[in-house]
């Protein structure tokens, strides 16, 4: 969502709710709940009585949101909230969403998670058109190309500037008349919508924020839809009907939380079936399975089940340490590792150790944790990663958008295993990836997206196209080693 050519992109938490009197409260609540999906900025549009209003901020909800007088301030029967990713370069008050415009006919909140892959082509022609922008964030192409559809009806603006971006979104508007929720063509990015029991009906980015606000799950949005909440109730329409479904893989390995479910699919059952295929797949001789908590906890669960091999608690995780993934820089995140990790001494000590993660990205981190367990007297660690090997940039809205800052993008899977100073080193195939998860659906791979594992992305990269060939031309490894 932020547009840095050579930096980092963000995955990010929505939550809007209308029609009901409590709105914002709710709002407040259910972005806590998103908060894993980012930790660097939020805020609340809430639209009262006088209007919109908003309060945002920089770091944490509990940091931007410090007492009720900014909750009661936005107040009213809706409101739009947003967490947002750390990016590196991007961290400025100004891209901190929701967005709010206010026009001499009306104010629209607009909120995002994902990555536009034309956004930097649609801001120079917007720019040389004379549109100014406020921020560095690709979110505001939209309102410009919403605004620049005069004269007709809003629906058909927002239709017409929805089929101008490309890449992966899930964008919520809110306005003084309703509600507005679409996703891509190809469902990158999740969104659901849920109903309160009160009265008022919600979209949000997992299922598992309908849950902590009491709502009742209704439906996934679906690849090119379009939808509408206002006085009426619930409309279903689309900007598009040229869809395939290609679900973010990464939010069922990583991303999303354990008590989410996807487009049917719950998200820890997911990775317990990654884990046994793993097993299945990776088997090794070990005494116990451990998990790095948390979101590889599941799949431990399930290597453990398929081996029968014992599962332990080896790693403890603080909760008070932000995501080591979307640390900013590299320097934070190995920091942070000590910080948020700590070695159970008595059952790792002696022990032959299945170490069981989500996936690699950098290395620095699963460097870091093999360190720890074996200064902690592990006699081996047989590191399995639920996941195939990380070999491509995400251009639609995750944190690695360069070949060159992904391990096995630049080692093969011997080089990788003598740099972690592991005694063996497993991963899951691209194939069983798509089974464990088990969408029911005709789409290929699946229906999810799978380009980080096999450089075949489901849309053109457009204003990214150049760079990847560059990238891929000069990558380490072997290119058909990708399903090693």
């Amino acid at each position: 969502m932020v547009h840095e050519p050579k930096g980092l992109n963000e995955e990010c938490g929505v939550f809007g709710i209308w029609g009901n009197p409590n709105a914002a409260s709710i709002t407040h609540l259910g972005l806590h709940t998103l908060q894993h999906r980012g930790q660097e900025g939020a805020g609340i549009v809430g639209l009262t009585k006088e209007g919109m209003r908003r309060h945002y901020g920089l770091g944490l909800l509990s940091e931007v949101f410090t007492n009720t007088d900014q909750l009661r301030a936005l107040m009213g029967r809706a409101a739009l909230g947003h967490v947002r990713y750390s990016t590196a370069g991007g961290r400025v008050l100004e891209n901190i969403q929701p967005l709010l415009f206010r026009f001499s006919d009306e104010s629209i909140a607009l909120a995002h998670n994902g990555n536009l892959t034309n956004a930097i082509s649609l801001r120079r022609e917007l720019e040389d058109q004379g549109a100014i922008f406020q921020s560095t964030s690709d979110t505001e192409v939209l309102m410009h190309l919403i605004r620049r559809q005069v004269g007709k009806p809003w629906l058909v603006q927002l239709k017409t500037a929805l089929n101008e971006v490309h890449g992966g979104f899930a964008f919520v508007l809110l306005t003084e008349h309703g509600l507005y929720a679409a996703v891509d063509p190809h469902g990158f990015r999740p969104m659901v919508v849920g109903v309160m029991p009160d009265g008022g009906y919600i979209v949000c980015s997992e299922t598992a924020a309908l849950d902590a606000v009491g709502a009742d799950f209704v439906r996934d949005v679906q690849p090119g839809e379009l939808i509408t909440i206002d006085d009426a109730g619930l409309h279903l329409d689309h900007f598009t009907t040229d869809t395939t479904l290609a679900v973010c893989s990464m939010e069922y390995i990583y991303f999303a939380r354990p008590d989410s479910d996807i487009h049917g699919i719950n998200v820890h059952q997911a990775r317990v079936r990654m884990g046994e295929r793993l097993a299945k797949e990776q088997p090794a001789d070990a005494d116990i399975v451990v998990g790095v908590p948390n979101s590889s906890l599941s799949a431990a669960i399930g290597y453990a089940k398929a081996s029968g091999i014992p599962y332990e608690m080896g790693l403890v995780k603080s909760q008070y340490v932000a995501r080591t993934f979307i640390q900013p820089t590299q320097a934070l995140r190995e920091k942070s590792v000590k910080m948020k990790l700590s070695v159970i001494k008595p059952v790792v000590a002696g022990k032959r150790i299945v170490l069981v993660d989500d996936s690699i990205v950098r290395g620095t981190t699963s460097k870091q944790i093999v360190k720890l367990l074996k200064e902690a007297g592990a006699a081996e660690v047989h590191l399995r990663i639920a996941s195939p090997p990380l070999r491509f940039p995400c251009f639609y809205g995750i944190d690695f958008q360069t070949t060159s800052e992904l391990f096995a993008a630049n080692h093969t899977v011997p080089e990788m295993r003598d740099l972690l100073n592991v005694e063996s080193l497993g991963f899951l195939s691209t194939q069983g990836l798509e089974d464990s998860i088990g969408l029911p659906t005709t789409a290929p791979n699946g229906g999810l997206c799978v380009a980080y594992f096999t450089g075949k992305y489901p849309t053109p990269l457009d204003d990214y196209e150049s760079d990847l060939n560059k990238e891929v031309a000069s990558l380490k490894v072997n290119v058909a080693e990708v399903s090693a």
